[in-house]
């Protein structure tokens, strides 16, 4: 009993918040929405999937703030990435447009990283100068048409398929999520991200080549970004220039929330699935309780700020 107590004080705040938060959060809605079908298997599954490219772009994102980084553009990568991959399958095979598309976000990705981590300049800055230019090529790329996605075999694999009867975009978290934390925790890339976000100093003189992985996560994250753009476009089968404009303040509440430290050195990927999924939880049940978007809005802005506050005072003991 005694051990229990003890372990109990010495939990991680952070890590701590997110478990009883997504259980709290979670005995509330099925208590007041139970009769409005929250608990149905098929809404459950409804959070899940529409929360699959959130997930998946936090797992970069979680990479990038344990660097000591952020990336703010991955939002307008979706919308690139995705139109990339609807208008290159209108004239050539599906394995073009994922190419399209996946290289879409990783040649951004590795745009932001150059700036950062070769001409040195504040990640915030770059990648917030780049939402904006590639929202506008976003836009420009089709005259703010949608596009409209026909490939079965796309939209099978990337959007309405199921295999064993487990749906795809299931699949594809399941997947991103276990590579993206046994990297995370089992591989030297993982601790030397966590090196460099801790101390960049002092892993630049142990022998770490502190630019090289300021490249690589930010370059990963525009890969998971890329992705993301084409399971949305599987899952709407079709890519818009608004896919991915309301991701930002989603993917950075369920980073934090989920125990990614702001000023790096310290993340989960589990934490980023919880976050993710409890920030989908909200949604869904914000929705079934009536309402408005901008009382959601309100909701998730009042979650990074505590999820702030926590991250910052949990730094500071």
């Amino acid at each position: 009993m005694e051990q229990a107590l003890a372990r109990l004080r010495e939990m991680d705040l952070q890590r701590g918040v997110i478990y009883f938060g997504f259980l709290g959060i979670f005995l509330f809605f099925a208590v007041t929405l139970h009769d409005d079908g929250f608990l149905t298997s098929r809404n459950l599954t409804n959070i899940v999937l529409q929360t699959a490219p959130a997930t998946i772009m936090a797992i970069g994102l979680v990479f990038a703030l344990s660097a000591g980084e952020i990336d703010l553009s991955f939002g307008s990568i979706v919308a690139v990435s995705a139109l990339s991959a609807a208008v290159a399958m209108q004239s050539h095979p599906m394995v073009v447009g994922v190419l399209a598309g996946l290289g879409a976000g990783i040649a951004i990705g590795a745009f932001n990283g150059v700036l950062v981590a070769y001409l040195r300049l504040p990640s915030f800055l770059v990648t917030l100068a780049t939402m904006g230019l590639f929202a506008g090529i976003a836009r420009s790329m089709t005259d703010l048409r949608s596009i409209p996605v026909i490939n079965d075999t796309f939209t099978g694999i990337f959007g309405s398929g199921k295999l064993f009867s487990v749906p795809s975009l299931v699949l594809w978290t399941a997947v991103a999520v276990l590579i993206g934390h046994l990297i995370y925790r089992n591989t030297r890339f993982g601790a030397h991200v966590l090196a460099v976000g801790d101390n960049a100093q002092a892993a630049q003189v142990s022998g770490i080549k502190v630019p090289r992985i300021r490249l690589c996560v930010l370059t990963l994250c525009g890969a998971t970004a890329g992705l993301a753009g084409l399971l949305y476009a599987g899952r709407l089968q079709a890519a818009k220039y608004t896919l991915g404009e309301s991701d930002l303040m989603t993917v950075i509440a369920a980073v934090i929330v989920g125990g990614t430290a702001l000023n790096g050195g310290k993340g989960s990927i589990i934490g980023a699935l919880l976050g993710s999924l409890l920030m989908g939880m909200l949604n869904n049940g914000l929705i079934l309780m009536g309402l408005k978007v901008s009382d959601q809005m309100i909701v998730r802005g009042l979650i990074i700020l505590v999820a702030v506050a926590v991250s910052l005072r949990d730094t500071n003991r």
